[in-house]
């Protein structure tokens, strides 16, 4: 056998073990019984040691260098395998267990935090945490910026100087549309009634089959922060319910529906290899959100979902697919990042983004951490943070480690818009496709540009290459205004 095949065996069964991993925390998630948390933080440090282990043995650096690529796929694959090799190698794989054990721990911690509105409580946990990424970062940055260490676990090729820039050229123009709105003094219909929780989850499932899950290749459960996990033939979502607002649970589903449509559509020929899965969590990311707001929040799709409501809920307090369609897309100043509208949703990345650069630099304290986080949202959003489950502890990022994970949520906002622009070009029809709850069709152009693809490309590239052009904020901050604009008379 060559080298690059002895090297892509090996990886195989090491990309099945990262399965299995994240089979395990899907189960600490969904179904695992409180108690067994600290068992369940031993077992996942084990774990932890056997994939560190592969990834940074000795037989890897010979393979490649012995590897030659015969294509592009093999070209992609190697660069791949060298990329996690070169990460796995500095960082020590006591540490690296550590990690995996201590943030196992810290989200049920996190959870109980939460639940009593007390960072107090969480704060030593949290210092252990960022201590324990901070060592990492240095493991990694040998002598450059520790955050842009972190960043690459999640967007490789992007800094934080980079992403500053590009977060600050969209600040101006989202707090101008978020004042003008606000201004306007227009108010959009509310859902009444209560919503029963096993009918959500039906429209739920419903909705998910409107954007083409494969339900044979994954599954929906219930989650207290919707999330996606696995990959290739197994691919699972889950959702949460609110009786009061079905919203929440309908479009988690489509946002995470997103995530793992991209997930099932990477390439058979990629399964289990480094390059079978999403590239960058900023891409990933444009996936979810193109799904949830310029498709599944759209006038088309949204009048399909209008009569879904009625037929599953009755009387909704609405009478119209119009006034349901500005219900859909209402905008005000709320706590919660996974509930805000998309004019407010970058800022509440923005606000993520400024402080844990600062916690990794140093410049902010973890003591100091929900102060900071009050104030920059009573500037940012002109109301005071009244709970720090609805300010600082609403998360599980943080606690579980996930450093340089935020900024890519409005970056795949970014790519989002990109894409959008592009596929409205490409699909004229969109919107009839969608008012008929036939969204595959309007899809059908993400996974044939885009998802099919896997890590093929470079994140960056890979949306260049769907859409034929350079990566910018306008398409995005264009469409919002368009959108918000018509709905509050702007």
């Amino acid at each position: 056998m060559t080298a690059y095949a002895n090297l892509m065996g090996f990886v195989r069964e090491t990309e099945a073990l990262k399965q299995v991993q994240g089979r395990l925390g899907w189960d600490q998630e969904t179904v695992m019984p409180r108690g067994a948390a600290p068992q369940r933080a031993e077992e996942m440090a084990a774990l932890d040691r056997v994939i560190h282990a592969r990834r940074s043995a000795p037989q890897i650096a010979e393979w490649l260098a012995e590897a030659e690529a015969g294509d592009d796929v093999a070209a992609a694959q190697l660069h791949q395998i060298r990329r996690e090799h070169d990460r796995a190698t500095k960082v020590p794989a006591d540490l690296s267990a550590e990690l995996t054990r201590v943030t196992s721990l810290s989200q049920g911690i996190w959870a109980d935090a939460r639940s009593a509105n007390d960072f107090t409580a969480f704060a030593p946990t949290f210092s252990e945490v960022l201590n324990l990424r901070r060592q990492e970062a240095e493991a990694l940055a040998t002598g450059g910026d520790l955050y842009d260490a972190l960043l690459d676990d999640y967007e490789p090729g992007e800094t934080g100087v980079t992403l500053a820039a590009m977060f600050d050229a969209m600040r101006p123009r989202l707090v101008a549309l978020r004042g003008a709105i606000l201004d306007s003094g227009k108010s959009a219909p509310k859902l009444q009634g209560t919503f029963d929780e096993t009918a959500q989850l039906r429209l739920s499932d419903a909705c998910a089959r409107a954007f083409g899950y494969d339900f044979e290749h994954g599954r929906i459960d219930k989650a207290v922060h919707p999330f996606s996990s696995g990959s290739g033939l197994d691919s699972r979502i889950t959702t949460r319910t609110d009786p009061a607002d079905p919203f929440g649970c309908i479009y988690s589903t489509i946002h995470e529906v997103g995530h793992s449509r991209y997930e099932q559509t990477v390439s058979p020929d990629y399964l289990l290899t480094p390059i079978g899965c999403g590239v960058s969590m900023g891409v990933h990311e444009s996936q979810s959100r193109i799904y949830e707001n310029q498709l599944g929040r759209s006038r088309a799709f949204t009048g399909w979902l209008y009569e879904r409501c009625r037929e599953t809920f009755g009387e909704i307090g609405i009478d119209s697919a119009d006034a349901f369609y500005a219900a859909v897309n209402a905008v005000h100043s709320g706590y919660i990042r996974t509930e805000a509208d998309e004019v407010h949703y970058n800022l509440h990345i923005l606000l993520r983004f400024d402080l844990e650069r600062a916690l990794i630099s140093g410049d902010l304290g973890v003591n100091d951490l929900e102060a900071a986080w009050n104030d920059r949202f009573r500037a940012d959003f002109g109301v005071a943070v009244d709970k720090p489950s609805n300010g600082v502890l609403q998360d599980v990022h943080w606690p579980v480690g996930l450093f340089g994970y935020f900024p890519t949520y409005t970056l795949g906002n970014v790519y989002a818009g990109c894409l959008f622009e592009a596929l409205r070009t490409s699909h004229p029809d969109w919107e009839q496709a969608l008012a008929e709850g036939r969204a595959p069709e309007v899809t059908g152009w993400l996974a044939e540009n885009l998802q099919q693809h896997g890590a093929l490309r470079a994140p960056r590239a890979t949306v260049e290459h769907a859409t034929g052009a350079s990566i910018s904020v306008e398409p995005l901050l264009d469409y919002l205004e368009a959108k918000f604009g018509a709905l509050y008379g702007l």
